[in-house]
């Protein structure tokens, strides 16, 4: 969430699209809806500042690089020190937010949550997720018109000169490859462990409801 004391508040929702980095700090965030706070606090929330004002006359870039966190290990995505972490890009430049002319000024005060992409895209940590089970095509759930033109896929484990496996006619699907690309908000593995991580949580739950319910059955004495 945006507030913005300076200028038109046309920002806000651009804003929430800014990937933030959370490695370290999604852990220990609650979700806002769980918090026992009334608006934001340090539990629930990261705070970040932007204060700008152009005095030039050429137009000043405001970017993400001019957004200033509480807390350093939630910081946008571009601004993070990627000189001891050689898993990410090194040339990636600043967000553009917007231009300022000579004396506008632009002042906003945000809050960064922690939620689900289920609820909006804007907190789903991945760019895309894709996933295969039969890399040569041999359970034939895909008709290939001409074998020879479809590419190769990189878990193939045919010969140069074959163009897909053999037909398995009660073959089971067995392996799945995973592909996720992260915005840069969690690493790739982290967003695989997290999502294992809610997954046993649910099951959990679900397991204990049941539980309880055939206890209650049990001492029920009509």
């Amino acid at each position: 969430k945006a507030v913005v004391s300076t200028q038109s508040g046309h920002y806000g929702r651009g804003m929430g699209l800014i990937p933030l980095t959370s490695d370290e700090i999604v852990d220990q965030l609650q979700n806002f809806r769980d918090c026992s706070c009334m608006d934001y606090c340090r539990e629930c929330s990261v705070e970040l500042t932007l204060d700008v004002r152009c005095n030039d006359e050429v137009p000043r870039h405001v970017t993400t690089r001019d957004l200033i966190s509480s807390n350093l290990k939630c910081i946008p995505v571009t601004s993070k020190v990627r000189d001891h972490d050689n898993d990410t890009d090194n040339n990636q430049d600043d967000i553009l937010i917007c231009k300022l002319r000579c004396g506008q000024h632009l002042k906003m005060k945000l809050y960064a949550r922690k939620g689900f992409a289920k609820e909006h895209t804007k907190w789903s940590p991945c760019a895309a997720l894709g996933f295969e089970y039969d890399p040569d095509n041999a359970l034939r759930h895909t008709t290939y018109p001409v074998p020879s033109e479809w590419p190769k896929s990189d878990y193939s484990e045919l010969e140069e000169e074959q163009n897909q496996a053999p037909y398995e006619v009660f073959g089971k699907p067995e392996r799945f490859w995973f592909t996720v690309e992260s915005v840069g908000s969690l690493k790739p593995d982290n967003i695989v462990l997290s999502g294992l991580q809610v997954l046993k949580k649910k099951l959990t739950d679900l397991q204990i409801y049941f539980t309880n319910e055939v206890a209650k059955e049990a001492l029920y004495i009509p």
